[in-house]
């Protein structure tokens, strides 16, 4: 009766060993809700993770998570630092940090005025310095990190220089290649005079993580991996979703919240999933082509008449909403001829799992 995420454990912790024994360096990150896996789940795997540093020959001491509210959930269950990809700013949650594992945290700083105000307020503080990539979110300049190393060049004691951990680089996605604006990057690093080799990457395929290990060998490439890492191996992962009702209807027959009329002969079969899961929640997915333009238009024309594909999957063919989906369950249309599901009977879900909340996760 449930919306369940089914993995293969055995393949899953595989892909998993593997992945870090390719990356020694990397960064796990556990974020929102842990990629449909839970954050929770995630911080007890990296544990796991590190764990076996012997086996990967990759010691898994950092791992990153989203944001400041994160941190006592993931720090519950990994003993390592914890990394916050939100940048520090001197209100809201980042003033909120448990003594107990306010130590543990490693804060991304992103503007030359929030470095003064983090080691004014803790001293003790350790950070690393998120550089403008042409994301253009958060990020300095390179006059900005110059700015930067001066401040901690002048710093009583030179501790601060020991507490920063590295410069962050936040990468776009569906580039051809970042090596181009990676090396300029790093090149600023260098030019700015901060006293640190340690780059903290994402989106870098395991090409480029090579190519820029050969280019810059005095240099650290730490890569900041999320869905690489957990949702790597898709094979390993299934959804399904359970069929609740069926019911056979006529032309004109009305049913549904909107009381809409069935167009032909055919069965409702209704699904566990809805709303509440994600299930029919899209993204804008910043494809510009004229021929993602050109489906979004008939996706919307299908809707005016209540013909919508669903993500839900009856031996190999998706099926269409009935009407949109409600909270917990949805309501498709099975034309006639197609063959109807039994109660009870398992299907197939396509999901977007970074906007998916399932009701179970089972891991073998």
């Amino acid at each position: 009766m449930s919306l369940v995420l089914t993995v293969d454990g055995a393949r899953w912790r595989a892909h998993l060993l593997s992945t870090v024994t390719r990356h020694p360096g990397i960064v796990p990150v556990a974020k929102g809700n842990g990629y449909g896996l839970s954050l929770g789940r995630l911080a007890r795997r990296a544990q796991w993770l590190a764990e076996h540093a012997e086996e990967t020959g990759a010691p898994l001491d950092v791992v990153a998570v989203g944001t400041y509210d994160e941190v006592e959930e993931a720090a519950s269950r990994y003993a390592g630092d914890l990394l916050v990809l939100t940048p520090w700013r001197p209100f809201g949650a980042a003033l909120d940090l448990q003594d107990r594992t306010a130590s543990r945290v490693v804060h991304t700083v992103s503007r030359p005025a929030d470095l003064a105000a983090l080691r004014e307020r803790d001293p003790e503080a350790r950070f690393v310095l998120e550089q403008l990539t042409s994301m253009r979110r958060h990020g300095m300049t390179r006059r900005d990190l110059e700015a930067a190393a001066e401040t901690l060049a002048t710093a009583q004691g030179g501790g601060a220089r020991h507490r920063l951990r590295g410069v962050a680089m936040h990468l776009p996605l569906n580039t051809t290649s970042h090596l181009g604006e990676v090396t300029r990057l790093i090149n600023d690093v260098v030019a700015s005079g901060l006293p640190t080799r340690t780059v903290f990457v994402s989106h870098l395929t395991s090409d480029e993580l090579d190519r820029l290990a050969t280019t810059y060998p005095d240099f650290t490439v730490r890569p900041r991996v999320g869905t690489g890492l957990w949702l790597g191996d898709r094979g390993a992962l299934s959804v399904t979703s359970t069929v609740l009702d069926v019911h056979e209807v006529e032309r004109g027959d009305v049913f549904g919240y909107r009381g809409r009329s069935v167009p032909k002969h055919g069965h409702i079969v209704v699904v566990s999933g809805g709303t509440a899961h994600g299930i029919g929640l899209e993204a804008p997915t910043g494809d510009q082509s004229l021929r993602a333009r050109a489906a979004t238009l008939a996706r919307g024309g299908m809707d005016a008449v209540g013909f919508v594909r669903s993500p839900f999957s009856i031996d190999g063919k998706q099926r269409l909403f009935a009407e949109p989906p409600h909270m917990q369950a949805s309501m498709l249309f099975v034309p006639s001829g197609a063959r109807v599901p039994d109660i009870g009977e398992r299907v197939d879900v396509r999901v977007r799992f970074t906007a998916t909340d399932f009701d179970r996760v089972v891991i073998s």
